[in-house]
């Protein structure tokens, strides 16, 4: 008898760890599985929040099939008390594994509402948009000049007010070392003193993640840093044969190239134009400089250039002096860069604007007359209108 209790209770025994073993296997699985969600959505998690909290948000916006199973598999991974605060994109068909990481690795928001400070060539503004999920696009809430004498959309000081609000600073290509020093005093989200402006041309144009208190002088080296990167290796990789003898010479070059075209296309041509009037001997002749020795980078002139500026004296001012200017005259990107870097190879002494927002090149002082003439027809044609 007692052979035969002790057998059946083994046999009981066996069947429940089968029995539990499976269970286990049934919730790893259901664990690290695709989930459910079939559109992305944003998943806001308030300071001083928990998994119980996160896991019911999940459970009503239908990202998740089980919140027990979120809750235990977050504490079996002893991930419970590291849940961030923050705003976090989940994609269709997250898993609750995948889910759990995303709240728990950094903090650092992925959706929700962002500022963006765009520091421009005339101005400044300041953008709160928000992610729609669904689309991945941003959607804008409020735009304004930033420092303008207009009212402060509610829209911005509201979002100011929240945790997880995100920001960015945008960086326009052509802004000058005084604009962006300018702009980064008037963002009132920013601490700190700036003791000098720093060189022109040495902060890279770009989007830079900032954070509330962030120090002003910090950011500007973390500018400077990138742009010191981005300088050496437009240098490392220039075509042989430049009109430059170190990569300063390059950072001047390729801010003058910024500052003439707007057009990503035109890059290398108009470089070509500058680096044979420079091989030819001959003066580079371009506004920009002119304006810069006018304003020092303070600024936009606003105005055109007078007769008496363009054939004024100053260290800037083409027209007048051989070869480069002493600094550059702008923060020149990227493109320009490795536009100055590896130019187009024509044979172009010329250009001026054609009225498409681009230029017409010429080989020829009478092919270029030609082009001059049709830009002063267009320009009256406008003035006209």
């Amino acid at each position: 008898m007692w052979r035969s209790l002790a057998s059946n209770m083994l046999t009981v025994l066996v069947v429940m760890l089968f029995l539990l073993g499976g269970v286990i296997l049934w919730g790893k699985q259901t664990y690290t599985a695709e989930g459910p969600l079939d559109t992305a959505i944003c998943l806001r998690v308030e300071r001083g929040s928990n998994m119980t909290r996160v896991s019911q948000d999940l459970e009503s916006q239908g990202a998740i099939a089980s919140g027990a199973m979120f809750r235990v598999g977050a504490k079996y991974s002893e991930k419970t008390g590291s849940l961030k605060a923050g705003s976090f994109l989940i994609a269709p068909g997250s898993s609750m594994e995948g889910i759990i990481d995303q709240v728990t690795r950094s903090g650092a928001s992925t959706c929700g509402t962002e500022i963006v400070y765009r520091v421009g060539v005339t101005r400044v503004t300041a953008e709160v948009r928000e992610l729609d999920p669904a689309t991945n696009k941003f959607v804008e809430q409020a735009d304004f000049v930033l420092g303008s004498e207009g009212e402060v959309p509610a829209a911005y000081s509201e979002r100011r007010a929240e945790a997880d609000t995100r920001y960015r600073i945008a960086l326009a290509e052509g802004v000058t070392s005084w604009q962006i020093t300018e702009a980064l005093k008037a963002m009132d989200l920013l601490t700190g003193e700036v003791a000098k402006v720093p060189g022109e041309g040495t902060l890279a144009p770009d989007s830079y993640e900032v954070s509330v208190s962030d120090d002003r002088a910090e950011i500007l080296a973390e500018m400077q840093e990138r742009q010191q990167l981005r300088l050496a290796a437009a240098w490392e990789s220039r075509e042989d044969g430049l009109p430059f003898d170190s990569p300063e010479e390059l950072l001047i070059f390729a801010s003058i190239v910024e500052k003439e075209t707007g057009q990503a296309e035109e890059r290398p041509q108009v470089a070509s134009v500058f680096v044979n009037r420079l091989n030819k001997g001959m003066r580079l002749q371009t506004d920009p400089t002119v304006i810069y020795g006018v304003t020092k980078g303070k600024g936009v002139l606003g105005r055109g250039l007078r007769q008496s500026e363009l054939r004024g004296v100053t260290p800037w001012n083409t027209y007048v002096i051989q070869g480069l200017p002493p600094t550059p005259i702008a923060n020149p990107g990227m493109a320009s860069l490795e536009a100055a870097a590896n130019p187009a190879e024509t044979d172009y002494i010329f250009f001026v604007a054609d009225g498409t927002g681009g230029h017409a090149f010429a080989v020829t002082l009478q092919e270029h007359n030609r082009n001059v003439a049709k830009w002063r027809e267009i320009e009256r044609q406008q003035n006209n209108n």
